[in-house]
């Protein structure tokens, strides 16, 4: 009894699943091996591979493209508070050959002198009154405090000086002299600026009133009552610029000074040093006015 083949078996893929090994179907019975279709599988075969070749590599080359995207914004979020780079605002760079911008070399002019400033008339223009160089009601030298008496000023220097100082006052062109007494404790002092055209004016005027037989007269008046008018009282004489000033101090009770009356000597001192401090700042005001011109 025979059966009939039925239809042509299948050949064993070994790409496919649940495919079995079967034996080839020759072309003939006599158990030639078909050649054509051994070809034709083994091509078939063939193209499977190049498929999963070139998918297994396009998903590798996604799965690198996606991690250097990663790495990269990882990056960027390691520091995010990381300031601004100094490069210019701008998309374009300075090429590295650019000369270096270049400027000329500048210096700050010389400070003005004060001193310039009160040394003559001409220079020398800011108002002037005893209430510029002694202003106030009271003045406070360390811890002693003097109250501040009457002022006078005057054109005729000669008038307000004693000795021999008149004289030497107009012989040196003296145009102004102006006076202040201050007190403190039972001592008066009497402070005198004498104004000059020049600084070798006031320099030679003091020269030749260096000396007890020069003075200035000793100015009473507001609370202040005479004084020096026939004690022996201390003075003193001296220049800084234009300007002589001399000072005249003593007892307002009248008694004399001597040399051990250290607060007489004090006064003295302290009304000196205040005026010529005055002077140097007028001085320093009119400098500071020329620069800012």
């Amino acid at each position: 009894m025979s059966y009939g083949q039925g239809g042509p078996q299948s050949q064993w893929d070994p790409w496919k699943p649940n495919s079995q090994q079967q034996p080839w179907n020759s072309a003939s019975d006599d158990g030639t091996p078909d050649w054509a279709a051994l070809a034709e599988a083994s091509e078939t075969r063939n193209k499977r591979r190049r498929v999963l070749f070139i998918g297994g590599g396009a998903l590798a080359t996604i799965a690198i493209g996606t991690a250097v995207a990663m790495a990269v914004v990882s990056a960027n979020d390691d520091n995010p508070t990381a300031g601004p780079s100094n490069l210019p605002a701008s998309a374009s760079l300075p090429a590295s050959g650019s000369a270096a911008p270049s400027f000329e070399p500048t210096s700050a002019p010389p400070p003005l002198d004060p001193k310039d400033f009160i040394s003559s008339a001409k220079k020398d223009t800011a108002p002037l009154s005893p209430g510029t160089l002694f202003p106030g009601t009271r003045l406070t030298m360390g811890d002693v405090v003097y109250k501040k008496g009457a002022t006078a000023d005057t054109k005729n220097c000669a008038s307000a000086a004693g000795g021999n100082l008149p004289k030497v006052l107009t012989a040196n062109g003296c145009t102004r002299l102006m006076r202040v007494t201050y007190s403190t404790d039972g001592i008066a002092v009497t402070v005198g600026v004498a104004v000059f055209d020049d600084s070798a004016r006031a320099t030679k005027a003091k020269a030749q009133a260096s000396g007890k037989k020069s003075l200035v007269n000793a100015l009473s008046g507001k609370g202040v009552k005479n004084f020096c008018d026939a004690a022996i009282c201390r003075t003193t004489t001296n220049a800084y610029g234009r300007y002589a000033y001399f000072t005249i101090s003593g007892f307002t009770d009248g008694k004399n000074v001597t040399t051990k009356d250290t607060k007489v000597f004090r006064t003295g001192n302290d009304l000196a040093q205040f005026t010529v401090n005055q002077i140097h700042r007028r001085g320093q005001a009119q400098a500071s006015a020329a620069a800012n011109r």
